[in-house]
């Protein structure tokens, strides 16, 4: 069967990366995760991915412990480097030709962030891993990951977490927490969800760009979504069915 897309962009958070250790980087996810992106690529879809950091370091929580907020984001850019590096050694074990490209310069470690050689690399059939976030303080990497995705001309953007979708409240904490199958982007916003921050959501919305929102560990969902099948939650502009689905 034709994969749905073209070219996707696939944000994966820094906490997914940790797997059951709670912080670091789970070797064993990170190789689940890579031989999933392989499978996507040799399909002959065109795959970008942007990475968070929060297994390392969180800005947010550290400017919130009283470190100034700007050094406190820039250490976490640092950590997304981090991530993206370990995550293009993978990869590359596993046979998938892979570049690493960030919007911070540090030519030793990776290619400076350039938009049209981003999608050079894309037609060639290579990853491109996308760290440093959008290189400024005070955007998370959920915004990076839109903003790269609308730079390149991705068609969606994947967003791997370790829960199957977005629910009205934390699930691991409320039993009777309930799944969106699908809802709007304007629904999200209204409802305070957290999908992504705002202003990823917002520039989603503003640009017709869709979001689905998946759990990147259950083996297989990353390839099923894009055959089309209805895996976590779809966030687009308008829905087509009911949107709240309870969880078994």
């Amino acid at each position: 069967m034709k994969p749905k897309y073209e070219r996707i962009l696939l944000k994966v958070s820094g906490e997914a990366l940790a797997g059951n250790l709670g912080y670091g980087i789970d070797s064993s996810v990170l190789d689940g995760i890579s031989k999933e992106v392989k499978e996507v690529v040799s399909a002959g879809v065109e795959v970008a991915i942007v990475i968070g950091g929060g297994n390392i370091f969180r800005g947010l929580a550290a400017a919130a412990a009283g470190m100034e907020r700007a050094s406190a984001d820039y250490m976490g850019m640092l950590a997304t480097v981090l991530n993206a590096l370990a995550f293009q050694n993978v990869l590359e074990q596993n046979g998938v030709s892979t570049r690493v490209q960030s919007s911070i310069e540090m030519k030793q470690l990776a290619e400076g962030y350039i938009r049209r050689k981003a999608v050079r690399h894309l037609e060639k059939k290579r990853v491109v891993i996308f760290a440093g976030g959008t290189g400024n303080p005070y955007f998370s990497t959920d915004t990076a990951a839109v903003l790269r995705a609308m730079e390149i001309g991705a068609q969606v953007v994947l967003k791997g977490t370790r829960v199957d979708g977005l629910y009205d409240k934390d699930p691991l904490r409320y039993p009777d927490a309930k799944r969106f199958s699908e809802i709007t982007f304007l629904e999200v916003i209204e409802k305070d969800l957290k999908a992504m921050d705002s202003t990823a959501v917002t520039l989603c919305m503003d640009n017709g760009l869709p979001l689905t929102i998946f759990n990147i560990a259950q083996k297989g969902n990353f390839y099923r979504i894009l055959l089309g099948e209805p895996i976590g939650t779809t966030i687009s502009q308008s829905r087509r069915s009911t949107p709240v689905v309870m969880v078994s």
